[in-house]
């Protein structure tokens, strides 16, 4: 799998990675108290609002916001849009950031929702979870229609004071280094102003 650059359009193995975007930090506190059950719950909630979204026969615009809510619900979605910015998050306002954080949910939820569509017909199941380092990973297959099955990983923390993804690997590839990549290269051709970032995002989609 390649990583894809900003105007290009994401396959139909990346689709999900909108959910995650994925958490795009390093998590450097120990998650101890999250179990494995807990994160493997959580995952089962998120894949099963994905699938019924997937089933539902709703309109684009309909599914673009359904998504927006899922990621909202399971995604910790302040350090997935923050920790895209990587050391340059820091060099920003509170106020800077979250503008821009907003924009970046919907910007995600856009980019990936019209894929939606692709998915019809298909369905993802959850296998297993296990401690890695200081999260738990939750690994998942997704099942697509004419093509074989995938595997999917979803990387969970409490680290926020509630369970949330922060990451998600699609047969290798993280889609936190895909976003951060394609961020950073965005907030380079803006001269480092992430007021402008910020506008770009608003428009896209």
């Amino acid at each position: 799998m390649t990583l894809h650059r900003f105007n290009s359009r994401p396959s139909r193995r990346t689709v999900l990675a909108g959910i995650a975007a994925s958490a795009f930090a390093a998590i450097a506190a120990p998650a101890f108290a999250l179990t494995d059950a807990q994160a493997k719950s959580l995952v089962d909630g998120l894949v099963g609002e994905i699938n019924k979204v997937i089933g539902s026969g709703a309109s684009e615009a309909q599914m673009i916001a359904q998504f927006e809510r899922i990621f909202a619900r399971y995604a910790d979605v302040n350090v997935i849009a923050r920790s895209t910015l990587g050391a340059d998050a820091r060099s920003f306002s509170n106020a800077q950031l979250a503008s821009f954080t907003d924009a970046f949910s919907g910007y995600i939820s856009r980019k990936y929702g019209k894929r939606f569509r692709e998915f019809i017909g298909g369905r993802i199941e959850v296998n297993e979870a296990k401690q890695v380092k200081t999260w738990t990973e939750v690994s998942a297959t997704a099942y697509l229609r004419g093509e074989a099955p995938f595997e999917v990983k979803f990387f969970v923390s409490d680290r926020s004071g509630s369970n949330r993804f922060f990451d998600m690997v699609i047969e290798g590839v993280s889609m936190r280094l895909t976003e951060r990549t394609e961020i950073g290269a965005m907030l380079d051709a803006n001269g480092g102003d992430i007021a402008k970032l910020t506008a770009q995002l608003k428009r896209a989609g």
